[in-house]
């Protein structure tokens, strides 16, 4: 067994570099995402259509994310981690850049629908990537670090909105998503390919799928879990910076700083409770954070004023990121070593899939008992289903991924 308390942090660069790779990937594919949500009214106005027809945009785009995850799930368990990978990052890049090229809404949200495919395949092949290249010991701080760059994307959007949009406006937003395609560089260059992959590689994808139709069960749990958890992230999010807009009347640059701010509590709480979690186990700490973020809905959806409605999005997003950074080990040490590439990034997917009319449901919510009622209704009945899945599902903390490291960690420093 691993040493639950570790006491130094043993990196080597082989997996600097990956954990990196995966960590900036995540990063730039939610930058590429959650620029929009601070556009919904400039690209209503400009393409002549109401909110709502933005906030769809949002739904094709998170319900075509297992479309990329089958898709590039599949190469990462038959060809290995990085050239997927490189491929991924390249390919939603590129439909971001031309998302800024849009002449009309239909081909707007043609585009977003597009998009999703290569979001949708990202987070599963980077994950398994950083998860199977560090110690076992030091996985729940890693995932935490890795999932954290959700919310460096969401951060560095919030940041855009109030740097570039006044200067440049609404497509210069979407052009700036274009440098990721530049990782792909350094994935080339300094990324190597997982071992733990080379020794658990199948030989086709008949192998791939046999393998996990086998573990559908396992499978079903995971989908549902994952389910919850993106109520939890996109419902307490994405329409957040409209709320603040719409009811309390404030300014694009006010609600781009509470969403800095909102976004540094999210860093905290996925590295805090990523860490925690290899001392109380990954299903006692979700449920812990998901709990935190149960007791500041009162502050978060009805706070009167702006330092309390900010503090309440600061300690929410402490919570939902704080769950959220337990999932890329939790879901990586459930899953089975030879489709490490497919399920958890499709489990993950499909669990968008779900909720993905999350935020057309809260808005539409909205009409019938008011913003914050349906966002903070919505969310207390999530967050008690969520704590309910969790508890009642299995662990595998600190299952080791490669045989070789495995005997090595049991034999001690």
């Amino acid at each position: 067994m691993t040493a639950d308390r570790p006491s130094r942090f043993p990196l080597t660069s082989e997996q600097r570099h990956a954990v990196s790779a995966s960590f900036l990937g995540w990063t730039l594919d939610a930058f590429d995402f959650f620029v929009i949500v601070f556009l919904v009214d400039v690209l209503a106005e400009h393409f002549h259509v109401s909110p709502s027809k933005i906030v769809f945009t949002m739904a094709l785009t998170l319900g075509m994310r297992p479309v990329g995850a089958v898709l590039f799930g599949l190469l990462a368990d038959r060809y290995g981690r990085r050239t997927p990978l490189m491929a991924n990052v390249v390919f939603f890049s590129v439909v971001e850049l031309l998302c800024g090229f849009s002449p009309n809404y239909t081909v707007f949200l043609i585009l977003r629908t597009i998009y999703g495919i290569g979001m949708g395949g990202e987070w599963g092949v980077g994950a398994s990537l950083a998860m199977e290249s560090v110690p076992a010991k030091w996985r729940g701080t890693i995932s935490g670090i890795v999932q954290s760059g959700y919310s460096c994307g969401y951060l560095l959007a919030a940041v855009a909105a109030k740097l570039v949009l006044p200067l440049w406006g609404w497509r210069a937003m979407f052009w700036a998503g274009g440098l990721p395609a530049l990782l792909a560089f350094y994935i080339r260059f300094k990324v190597k390919e997982s071992e733990v992959w080379k020794q658990h590689r199948m030989p086709g994808f008949r192998s791939i799928v046999s393998t996990a139709a086998a573990n559908w069960k396992l499978f079903v749990y995971m989908v549902g879990m994952m389910s919850c958890m993106h109520f939890l992230s996109h419902g307490t999010q994405d329409l957040y910076p409209h709320f603040l807009k719409s009811v309390h009347g404030f300014s694009t640059s006010t609600v781009a700083n509470i969403a800095i701010l909102y976004n540094v509590g999210s860093l905290l709480g996925a590295v805090i409770f990523g860490q925690l979690s290899e001392r109380i186990g990954r299903r006692r700490c979700l449920i812990t954070a998901a709990l935190l973020s149960l007791c500041v809905i009162p502050l978060w959806a009805f706070g009167n004023g702006l330092w309390t409605l900010a503090l309440g999005a600061f300690l929410m997003q402490v919570g939902v990121q704080g769950a959220w950074g337990i999932i890329p080990a939790h879901l990586n040490e459930l899953s089975p070593a030879a489709v490490r590439g497919l399920i958890p990034g499709l489990a993950y997917q499909l669990g968008i899939l779900v909720a993905s009319p999350v935020n057309s449901i809260e808005y539409a919510l909205r009409d019938h008992f008011g913003y914050a009622r349906a966002l903070a209704g919505f969310e207390v009945a999530n967050i008690i289903l969520l704590t309910i899945v969790v508890g009642l599902g299995p662990e595998r903390k600190g299952q080791e991924f490669l045989a070789e490291v495995g005997v090595k960690d049991r034999a001690g420093p």
